[in-house]
């Protein structure tokens, strides 16, 4: 029998700094040892102080590349990032259940490191009704929750019922990420850990915490997050093992990157600190 490389796909927008995007997440799929491909949502003009430009993918082309790659590769598991218009989510959505991809990872992208919007509420929308409910996992932080869920979510103690609601909106599992956590405790002292919260729609919940890194280089963190887990799917782990081993990655990807000199803004993880399979 012919051996080959667990197959992933990136459905998301270029960073041409690098360090975001398909960039990040081709990275991660090689790191991790899985054959990357990609189709092309967004073109941005942009770097690690922000981003000046977006040109949007026609919704057909996207899907004329995905169709591309499913057709004659395959796709073992994919993952989406910023979709940038409705029809393109309208498209992906199509796409997913024509070539029935089920290990199905969406980070709804909306809003950069930057500040810089990515995202509209018509776009928001089309995400909520048409991909949550295809996705094996959704994988918002803590800013896209509050915007998905019309309040703030700031807290730790705001995590689990904000991810059961995110649950009702018809997600199978949802990765609530915890990288923007006050960095003081709701006791007042110092938060030396981050916590990310594993939801599945049964109500079962896991927590996950990694010790928080003083960096400015944390560019890139949700796509390469999103793009680790679709690797580990790709190779066979289930979910739960998937989302821990790919927090590992990315945590020790930023320790690698955090004295990086890489631009006058936020810089990139390091994501060839170790280029094998962790797990």
């Amino acid at each position: 029998m012919t051996a080959f490389p667990p197959r992933t796909l990136t459905i998301a927008g270029s960073d041409s700094g690098g360090g975001a995007g398909i960039q990040a997440d081709l990275k991660t799929f090689a790191a991790l040892g899985c054959y990357g491909m990609s189709a092309i949502t967004a073109i941005t003009a942009q770097n690690t102080l922000g981003v000046t430009g977006v040109h949007a993918i026609p919704a057909e082309m996207v899907a004329a590349q995905i169709d591309a790659v499913a057709t004659d590769i395959g796709i073992d598991a994919a993952k989406t990032g910023m979709l940038g218009t409705a029809a393109i989510v309208e498209a992906v959505a199509a796409a997913v259940d024509r070539h029935g991809l089920r290990k199905l990872v969406v980070d709804p992208v909306m809003v950069a490191t930057s500040g810089a919007t990515l995202s509209d509420d018509a776009t928001a929308q089309a995400m909520v009704r048409l991909l949550f409910p295809r996705a094996l996992l959704v994988t918002p932080n803590l800013p896209e929750a509050s915007y998905l869920l019309g309040r703030p979510v700031t807290r730790r103690a705001d995590m689990e019922r904000a991810a059961r609601e995110l649950i009702e909106l018809g997600c199978q599992a949802v990765l609530l990420k915890g990288g923007h956590l006050a960095e003081t405790g709701e006791q007042g002292g110092e938060q030396d850990s981050l916590d990310d919260l594993l939801m599945s729609a049964d109500g079962s919940v896991r927590v996950f915490s990694h010790p928080r890194i003083a960096t400015r280089n944390l560019h890139g963190t949700g796509c390469t997050l999103a793009a680790a887990i679709a690797s580990q799917l790709a190779r066979g782990d289930a979910l739960e093992q998937a989302v821990g081993t790919a927090l590992d990655f990315v945590a020790e990807a930023i320790a690698a990157g955090a004295d990086l000199r890489l631009g006058a803004g936020n810089g990139p993880l390091n994501h060839g600190f170790a280029p094998r399979v962790l797990g």
